[in-house]
């Protein structure tokens, strides 16, 4: 659990990443010189673009516009918002620390156990660090000689956004500066230092006016003070403890060494980035790029992905805090939504920006995704799937269900009859389809547009059930039947929409979102469902990866393992980590080894990615969706559904199955040996029999078989748990999994073949 770069590290996006939730730092350098950028989570220019094209603009008049196919009049106006610099994330600072002659770094190591940084020095000494997991400032300890200078460098992309120069000021062994922002705003970045024995001990600190008060130097000054005072051994003795409960909630064993370090590095990232009181993870986390620009895509909240795919690992794993960082910040975004709903869409409830500022100001973009009112449907499903793993009745009661009421109110006001009796939203598109191009407004609904709505409402009708409100769960269930089929053409694939069959690479599996993350369509269905996904997910292979990025992959990952390919879902997990993260584990969108992983080699950072690959590894080891989504009922627990041939022995403790039962089990010679279900709730517990005919002997009597599943009532806190006779050989090796058509066999890439249609990044 240890990452380790040699050094140097000349760029920032390849840096040790720390964080405490709230606050960021990113360790790198070279020779003599250690930098240590910073980042704070709230630190926003909301400031709309100049004269606010967005504002008067309505759901409405797009509708009418893209009726004219005055697709030009609806670009000026929602790129013409997004194109300028604010709103937009901002970074905070940079520390540069000179060391002491013949000091030179050699190693960065990140212990993921501790989130300690523990940095090598050629000659004498070293350097630890660690952002504190219970105080507000980071802390480093250098030992050997005192180092020559700290300086602080204020960033230079706040001048683009007209910000006056920075006001430095130092007193003894403290320096900082106060960066002026707008309306007032101010925020500090300050360092102090102190030299006990061999060892110098520095604290840094980012306050912020909004929510530190106005005197920023005042406050920064106390925290650094009182670190200093405290001494690096008592703070990080906290820090561990902080850690080390953290990681108690679950773990994980699989036999590779690269699959295990990216997945503990995506728990990391859920420790170091979000945490309930401060922002949920937007694009780049709380690690802002330091580059001089500002960040990719304004570092916002993009809603038709990045956020809903964020935060898809933390439900397995059990790390409910860092769920909640999320869904309580949407959650008090009520006010801001159906504000939202109510100028933009002129309905009832509440609407989700899908490219959004911290205050859920909508940002623009590409007006096809970015002023789409469904991707709420799908943030609203990371509620339902958190009721569903924790059975949280307060969290139901006050949170999950009044939201989702909410958002669906004013879908439901949309929403219309056509000529078939379908309901459809007024306009509709498939992201990212066409980019921004006329052909992008398909003939509603998409089926992303249906598989989207529907789960969302039949997650409202299982909540408002289980609430004991049976008009209203009868009113979703109704409104999820009359959004009619999904689009299938004659080969049985998935379309895009009912004019529109996807003929090309694509990095966004929209058309295919009932199978994953949805369960709408999934293998225990019906012979036609297994035809659709089949025919649907093995054309993608057809259609190849030139137009993908690096998240495609790790998506693909996923969905492979929920339709039991485990080989081919390993081989697309071991292509992102080959071909699209950076060596500190950074996802970075591109194929950075430029060997035709796709036709895109760039490398912005951001961090869906990262956590869906976490979900993959879940996928692999445990699955507990129902087969009937909406119905109330709680499905089977899988344990080791879709395991990789070569990961012969595995092991997992402590991860949450819906229903909130605790599950470990281990597996040897690629067979289960062991389990263990500690039952959430009192009820019925279903364990799906796939071991190979070889019977469990379980610590109860009182189980019955019944069909594929083991049965037995459980009272909350129940153990259930049995042993199973170990295989006395590895089963053969299955053929390898089909590579996509444009890319390679096995390890060895190919020459791409001409990709036809190209699609464009930009994502607006």
């Amino acid at each position: 659990m240890n990452l380790r770069l040699a050094a140097p590290i000349t760029t920032w996006d390849e840096a040790l990443p720390l964080g405490n939730g709230l606050k960021g730092a990113l360790l790198w350098g070279e020779g003599g010189t250690l930098r240590i950028s910073l980042d704070r989570g709230d630190l926003w220019d909301e400031r709309p673009a100049p004269g606010n094209p967005l504002a008067g603009f309505t759901y409405a008049r797009m509708a009418r516009l893209v009726a004219a196919r005055d697709n030009a009049s609806i670009v000026a106006v929602a790129d013409g918002s997004n194109a300028h610099d604010t709103p937009t994330k901002i970074p905070a600072g940079r520390i540069e620390i000179d060391l002491a002659p013949g000091q030179e770094l050699t190693e960065f190591t990140l212990d993921l156990p501790t989130a300690t940084a523990h940095l090598a020095l050629g000659g004498n000494g070293a350097v630890q660090g660690f952002f504190c997991a219970t105080e507000p400032v980071a802390l480093l300890v250098i030992t050997g000689a005192e180092p020559q200078g700290l300086r602080l460098l204020a960033p230079e992309s706040v001048k683009k956004l007209g910000y006056a120069a920075p006001e430095p000021g130092h007193e003894g062994r403290t320096t900082w500066f106060v960066q002026p922002a707008v309306e007032g705003a101010r925020y500090c970045v300050l360092a102090g230092t102190k030299r006990v024995g061999e060892e110098t001990l520095v604290a840094a600190t980012v306050t912020f006016s909004s929510a530190d008060g106005d005197d920023v130097v005042g406050v920064a000054r106390q925290r650094v003070n009182a670190a200093l005072a405290a001494g690096y051994a008592e703070l990080h003795a906290a820090h561990a403890a902080w850690w080390r409960e953290f990681w108690a909630q679950s773990s994980v064993e699989v036999p590779d060494e690269q699959v295990m370090l990216h997945y503990q590095l995506v728990q990391y990232f859920y420790g170091a980035a979000s945490r309930r009181g401060a922002p949920p993870i937007p694009l780049q986390g709380v690690w802002t790029a330091d580059a001089g620009e500002l960040p990719p895509w304004k570092g916002d909240y993009h809603h038709d992905l990045n956020t809903q795919m964020t935060y898809m690992a933390y439900q397995a794993s059990g790390r409910f805090d860092a769920g909640l960082s999320f869904l309580e910040f949407m959650h008090g975004l009520l006010p801001a939504f159906r504000k939202y709903a109510r100028e933009f869409l002129e309905t009832p409830g509440a609407a989700v920006p899908a490219v959004m500022s911290l205050a859920g100001q909508q940002l623009g973009g590409w007006a096809q995704y970015s002023l789409s009112p469904v991707h709420g449907a799908w943030v609203g499903h990371l509620y339902y799937l958190h009721w569903r793993h924790t059975r949280d009745e307060t969290f139901l009661r006050d949170m999950a269900y009044p939201w989702c009421r909410e958002i669906g109110e004013a879908l439901r006001a949309l929403l219309k009859p056509n000529a078939d009796g379908a309901l459809v939203m007024p306009v509709s598109a498939s992201p990212e389809a066409w980019n921004r191009d006329m052909r992008s407004w398909v003939k509603p609904n998409s089926n992303y547009d249906i598989m989207c709505l529907r789960m969302f409402f039949l997650g409202n009708a299982e909540m408002a059930a289980q609430l004991g409100e049976e008009i209203a769960a009868k009113e979703w269930a109704q409104l999820a039947e009359g959004l009619g089929p999904y689009h299938v053409n004659a080969q049985r694939m998935l379309k895009i929409s009912a004019d529109e069959d996807l003929t090309f690479s694509h990095r966004h599996f929209a058309t295919i979102m009932g199978i994953y993350p949805f369960n709408l369509l999934h293998v225990e269905g019906s012979a036609t469902d297994r035809e659709i996904i089949t025919a649907s997910v093995h054309d993608l292979d057809r259609l190849g990866v030139l137009e993908w990025v690096g998240f495609s992959y790790t998506w693909m990952a996923a969905l492979r393992a929920r339709i039991n390919e485990p080989e081919s879902a390993l081989w697309y997990l071991k292509a992102y980590l080959r071909a699209c993260i950076l060596r500190n584990g950074f996802h970075v969108n591109g194929d950075q080894t430029k060997t035709g992983f796709t036709s895109l080699e760039y490398r912005p950072f951001t961090m869906e990615g990262n956590f869906l690959a976490g979900a993959a590894v879940h996928e692999m080891l445990l699955q507990s969706w129902a087969t009937q989504p909406g119905s109330g009922e709680w499905g089977p627990i899988r344990v080791f559904p879709a395991m990789p041939w070569a990961w012969h022995d595995a092991s997992f403790t402590d991860l949450v199955a819906e229903g909130g039962h605790k599950v470990s089990a281990r597996r040897e010679n690629n067979a289960t040996t062991w389990l263990r279900i500690t039952a959430g709730a009192t009820g019925e517990l279903r364990i799906r029999d796939n071991f190979d005919g070889r019977p469990p002997q379980w610590n109860r009597a009182d189980g019955k078989k019944e069909g594929d599943d083991f049965i037995f009532v459980v009272a909350a806190g129940d153990v259930i748990e049995a042993v199973l006779p170990k295989p006395a050989t590895w089963p053969p090796s299955p053929p390898a999994p089909p590579a996509p058509a444009d890319h390679w066999d096995g390890d060895v890439p190919l020459a791409p073949k001409d990709p036809g249609v190209r699609m464009s990044n930009d994502r607006g």
